[in-house]
């Protein structure tokens, strides 16, 4: 069976407070940890009411320090954000600290509204317009040592210098960079969750066009999708409607603490949106064990996904604990794990 995965939000609701998420999203490692999940990784987002943690790179150390086998990494590290020198320091750090047990995946995104980017960035850097492709490269040089010659950066070292940076994974919703992952040779993660491009043609479009590199030797593709899980099918559907009025919300620009199940059912739909929470349904996998597997299915066998990152943003975190449970008996990760 295929290998599970998590990411992570650090989901703040109604009747969580973003202190309680944090620890919550620790407490909820280790039982992936226990239950045989391959990864755990940590988003960035900032200015959201809706997620506790700005800093995957904090939250890695804590969750790798609690735990003995999983790898623990971001989902990512938002690039435009940081100084590829800092970032080149922290996850060297991480890999000193937890060797083999680090990813560092990258976005592209700020992974936030334009003032909170200005923010972020105003002191530090005064360039304009995508930069990915620049920052992905001095990023690598970091590693490599290949700045030109007379570069001043050949007089800079990014500490611990007897640690290689983690492996690298780029994060995507479309084919743009589906298409940087194949040519630089790097790991690709697809975010279906919230993807209007085709996973199917994001995942099988890496793989074909692949090419080898110092970073990986062959394609490794992740499917992100949104999923809950619940003993039957009535259950799951009705700890979902969180996500539903949820989603309905942040199509809006309301990115506020998730709902409760109570707060969801009770909310007076408009046709229109239900409508639109019918729409989004597409990204949403819901239902037992046996249901959400049929559902998959097809998509992971003609995505030739190589691993499944599930996201379940529930309500109550036991709820979301048992959902997880749920997955992983019916991937069998236990029966993999004693093997």
């Amino acid at each position: 069976m295929l290998p599970l995965s998590i990411l992570d939000l650090s989901v703040v609701t109604t009747g969580t407070k973003p202190a309680a998420a944090l620890r919550n999203s620790i407490d909820l490692a280790r039982h992936a940890d226990a239950l045989g999940y391959v990864r755990y990784w940590l988003a960035e987002h900032h200015n959201l009411s809706s997620v506790a943690s700005p800093a995957p790179d904090l939250m890695i150390g804590q969750i790798a320090a609690v735990t003995s086998r999983i790898h623990v990494g971001s989902g990512g590290v938002m690039l435009p954000n940081h100084a590829p020198l800092m970032v080149a320091e922290r996850f060297k750090m991480l890999e000193a600290l937890f060797p083999g047990r680090i990813d560092l995946g990258l976005g592209r995104a700020p992974g936030t509204d334009g003032a909170t980017a200005y923010a972020l960035r105003s002191r530090l850097d005064r360039r304009e317009g995508d930069d990915f492709l620049e920052r992905l490269h001095e990023l690598t040089l970091w590693e490599t040592r290949e700045f030109p010659p007379g570069h001043p950066f050949n007089n800079v070292v990014a500490m611990p210098d007897d640690t290689p940076l983690p492996p690298i994974w780029l994060l995507g919703s479309s084919d743009y960079s589906s298409e940087l992952a194949a040519q630089v040779g790097m790991g690709f993660a697809f975010a279906h969750h919230f993807a209007s491009y085709d996973a199917v043609d994001a995942l099988t479009h890496y793989r074909a066009r692949f090419k080898p590199s110092r970073w990986r030797s062959k394609p490794h593709g992740i499917l992100a999708v949104a999923l809950v899980a619940a003993e039957t099918d009535a259950e799951a559907e009705q700890l979902a409607t969180s996500m539903d009025l949820n989603r309905l919300r942040r199509d809006r620009g309301q990115y506020l603490p998730l709902p409760s199940v109570e707060e969801a059912q009770a909310y007076p739909y408009s046709d229109a949106e239900r409508a639109s929470i019918a729409r989004n349904r597409s990204r949403l996998f819901v239902g037992s064990p046996a249901t959400v597997l049929q559902k998959l299915q097809p998509m992971i066998s003609a995505s030739q996904a190589d691993e499944l990152m599930i996201i379940t943003a529930v309500y109550d975190h036991d709820a979301r604990k048992k959902s997880y449970s749920l997955l992983a008996d019916a991937f069998g990760l236990g029966k993999q794990a004693a093997a």
